[in-house]
């Protein structure tokens, strides 16, 4: 709130819309499908290569409420973000406290990034379905894992990220004889929505792999194992260079660091696996450096251990570190969408 209020403020006083800018760059995009739908790969950087259920809630609730496009796009991600804190708050307090929990949900929203949280992005609902997919799985609840996991495959395409950990946590329950036709349930679940979106990208394209061609012909984006990232890193690192660049470059450093943490924390292993993947999926990819800090935001479980630490530290320590998180990331914010020219 604090955040969005700040860009507010700034906007007005610059003469610019707030509300244009909190719906800005990929927001565009999202709006334009859900008014238009997809383009039909009628362009080059075709829009299919954003997922459909963020822009289909906006297309249906832009239908019902007495509101324009834009504030509907708004209005789904902050539901999202409320839903994201919530269950970042669960997982917090299933595996240490109410405390842990309550500082795990508000490190995530003070993360340099956060004014995405409240932009019409897909970013916070896919963090707030991973998150109660995640949940679900610590829990044993396989049937809401898995149809969970299937909306969260309609989201974004860093759902590969999450699938395999349903997969496989079903497959050892499967191994394992245990909880009857549930865990079979999840397995088939998980992967249908992320699936059968790419098989209809597929189609309309006119080959199997239309999505990931769509991915590297038109927004230049493949797999290339880091090599990319680490290039533009060195250079953002190496040379004068804008805000952005240098704050992504420290965001992946730490990012890196809380891995290892997690590690020594032993953390379930349903969690580190999807820190893992989220970790070799935004770093290994090719193109987009600018966006790569904001690509980690669903990445909640590498915040646990500053969670942990911070509910150890007391209330005083805690709320000294998150005042000055939020004071940063309440300018970084405004800078990235009033100052910074391209996307988050």
């Amino acid at each position: 709130m604090v955040g969005v209020l700040t860009v507010y403020v700034w906007a007005r006083n610059t003469g610019r819309a707030p509300g244009e800018r909190l719906a800005s760059s990929d927001g565009i995009r999202y709006l334009k499908i859900a008014q238009q739908g997809y383009d039909g790969f009628a362009e080059v950087q075709s829009d299919m290569a954003f997922f459909p259920l963020f822009p289909g809630l906006v297309a249906v609730l832009d239908r019902i409420l007495p509101l324009d496009a834009q504030d509907v796009g708004l209005i789904v991600a902050w539901v999202a973000g409320l839903a994201a804190a919530w269950g970042l708050f669960a997982i917090g307090a299933h595996l240490h406290n109410r405390r842990t929990g309550v500082l795990l949900a508000a490190l995530w929203a003070a993360l340099p990034h956060a004014v995405v949280q409240s932009m019409a992005y897909s970013e916070t609902l896919f963090t707030a379905l991973a998150v109660w997919t995640l949940y679900a799985l610590l829990r044993g609840y396989w049937v809401t894992a898995g149809v969970v996991c299937l909306f969260a495959g309609l989201t974004r395409p860093t759902a590969t990220s999450l699938i395999p950990v349903v997969g496989l946590a079903a497959l050892l329950a499967i191994v394992r004889r245990r909880d009857g036709w549930r865990p079979w349930a999840a397995a088939l679940l998980a992967p249908a929505g992320w699936l059968a979106y790419v098989a209809w990208v597929g189609s309309v394209v006119g080959r199997p792999d239309g999505w990931f061609h769509i991915q590297s012909a038109g927004w230049g984006s493949t797999f290339d194992f880091g090599l990319d990232t680490l290039r533009r890193g060195r250079l953002a690192l190496a040379n004068p260079t804008a805000a952005q660049l240098f704050v992504v470059s420290v965001v992946l450093l730490l990012a890196l660091m809380l891995f290892v943490l997690s590690v020594l924390d032993r953390q379930p292993w349903q969690l580190l696996l999807y820190s893992t993947l989220m970790l070799v999926t935004t770093l290994g990819t090719a193109g987009y450096y600018h966006s790569k800090a904001r690509f980690l935001l669903p990445a909640f479980p590498l915040l646990l251990p500053a969670a942990v630490a911070l509910a150890r530290a007391g209330w005083a320590r805690a709320v000294t570190v998150l005042v000055a998180m939020a004071a940063f990331a309440t300018y970084f914010g405004g800078y990235l969408l009033l100052i910074w020219k391209w996307s988050p």
